[in-house]
């Protein structure tokens, strides 16, 4: 498939096949997919929770409006961000640059100062919406890795995040659960993989200016 039927073929899974399990190769590429995706200024202010544990995931289902999706996945993926935000993690980027691109000082510091700046006057909760923002971008990625790579995915965002915070010990970790994404592999009998996909038509969305 090339990547437009590969999108064509995936959609909002509502039963798994909860006898497949996703390969430790499948698991790594969307650990490097997650890791890869594109975050403002680089800053990769996002945590990857993988689930793979049925005790936890039934427990979640509690949680999550009932979704048996969230049980019947291979993996529950949990798109997380910080609690509390701050410059620190400017200095942490720029510390990572350095040691990667062994770019001087000369040239990070302008960008590292206004970076600063800007984290700096924003509140927590500004940063927290900020942060989430980034999660969709993340969701996103993995939604069309999957697609490329065959995994079926249902990306949620009805589930309580205090409860996924307290039953992951998110809160430990200065995180809280922002999207949630269960994957694994359709059952046969999902009615929902032989419909149609609905969208509108491509004129309508999109606007060319030459």
């Amino acid at each position: 498939m090339n990547s437009i039927e590969s999108l064509q073929w995936r959609y909002a899974v509502k039963k798994f096949d909860n006898n497949k399990i996703l390969s430790t190769a499948q698991i790594q590429t969307l650990k490097e997919a997650f890791n890869l995706t594109a975050t403002s200024y680089g800053l990769q202010p996002l945590t990857l929770l993988v689930v793979h544990n049925k005790e936890i995931q039934k427990e979640l289902v509690l949680h999550s409006w009932n979704q048996p999706q969230v049980l019947e996945a291979s993996h529950l993926l949990v798109i997380c961000i910080p609690k509390q935000y701050s410059a620190i993690e400017v200095e942490k980027y720029f510390n990572l640059v350095q040691k990667i691109r062994a770019t001087p000082d000369d040239v990070i510091n302008p960008f590292k100062k206004f970076l600063t700046a800007e984290i700096e006057k924003k509140t927590q909760e500004e940063l927290l919406l900020w942060n989430k923002n980034q999660a969709y971008l993340a969701l996103g990625n993995l939604l069309t890795v999957c697609a490329l790579e065959k995994i079926d995915a249902c990306p949620m965002e009805g589930f309580i995040p205090e409860k996924y915070d307290e039953v992951l010990n998110l809160e430990q970790q200065n995180l809280t659960a922002a999207l949630v994404l269960p994957v694994g592999f359709r059952a046969e009998d999902d009615y929902m993989a032989a419909l149609k996909k609905v969208r509108k038509n491509v004129e309508d969305v999109v606007i060319e200016i030459n």
